[in-house]
């Protein structure tokens, strides 16, 4: 492979966005809402990323987890010294952020389907934006079925919109694998609750995201029941560095995914999810 590879796109340099807000999800998992300082970047697809740059300690690719015409907002967990500092970040502050990067969800791909969300953990995050652009658009959509899985009740969060998202007209089944003693839901995985959707393969469509063992054994319950792989959609996560495709940090076989990802049918992830990770 040469470098830059053929299709790399041009680096810029970072676009000054201010911390409007931030919302503590979990022990380790913030939320922070970002609006332009300037012009705004130009706008994001659901499943498209950003780099996001914390000034003197480096940047990270973050999944935009809502979309509010300029505004951004990104749920963030500790894992790293730079996501450690953005988790944490107050109203005022100002960051950067390059984007919009990667291949997003094809929802015209599903219009006039049934749809399956499978989100596991942080996976939930690159998702909202699905959930809210179906839920805005019910025309064009059938029936919309949500499930969620977290290792615990306190790993959950957007807890306070399962219910919005209910009365929209979603189905939403949420499971744990640990419960504590106030958990009263379901306790498994999510693959447990995907035929109590009652989804219809002939007419679904499915968008996966969290942990490449949850979302190989979702894609697989899926197949089994019928739903063919061009209509499954996952999110892989390989280590990204640059964003642009210029470094080749993110390769997964001939994919860059901060180029071709990361959103990608399953028929095309399956034979590269079988190589494992270095």
């Amino acid at each position: 492979m040469t470098f830059p590879p053929p299709g790399a796109v041009p680096a810029r340099p970072p676009s000054p966005y201010r911390v409007v807000m931030r919302k503590e999800e979990t022990a380790d998992t913030s939320t922070i809402v970002l609006d332009p300082v300037r012009s705004a970047l130009p706008p994001f697809d659901p499943g498209q990323f950003a780099m996001v740059h914390g000034f003197g300690v480096g940047d990270v690719p973050l999944s935009v987890s809502r979309l509010e015409g300029d505004r951004l907002s990104h749920t963030v967990r500790s894992a790293g010294a730079v996501s450690a500092r953005l988790e944490t970040l107050t109203a005022g502050t100002v960051v950067g952020v390059r984007g919009p990067y990667g291949a997003g969800w094809d929802l015209s791909a599903a219009a006039g389907r049934d749809l399956l969300i499978v989100a596991g953990g942080l996976g939930l995050a690159p998702l909202r934006p699905v959930i809210g652009a179906v839920l805005a658009a019910p025309e064009g959509f059938g029936r919309v079925n949500v499930v969620i899985g977290a290792r615990s009740p306190g790993d959950l969060f957007y807890g306070e919109e399962f219910e919005t998202w209910r009365t929209a007209g979603a189905t939403v089944l949420v499971t744990v694998d640990r419960p504590d003693e106030t958990w009263r839901g379901d306790v498994g995985v999510v693959t447990g609750l995907v035929g109590r959707t009652g989804f219809d393969p002939g007419r679904a469509a499915a968008f996966v995201c969290g942990p490449e063992v949850m979302m190989r054994a979702t894609a697989r319950d899926l197949l089994r029941r019928g739903l063919p792989p061009q209509r499954i959609q996952l999110s892989l996560e390989r280590t990204m560095q640059c964003g642009t495709g210029h470094c080749g940090h993110c390769q997964l076989g001939p994919l860059l995914l901060c180029r071709d990802g990361p959103v990608v049918p399953w028929n095309v992830a399956e034979p590269l999810l079988a190589v494992r990770e270095l």
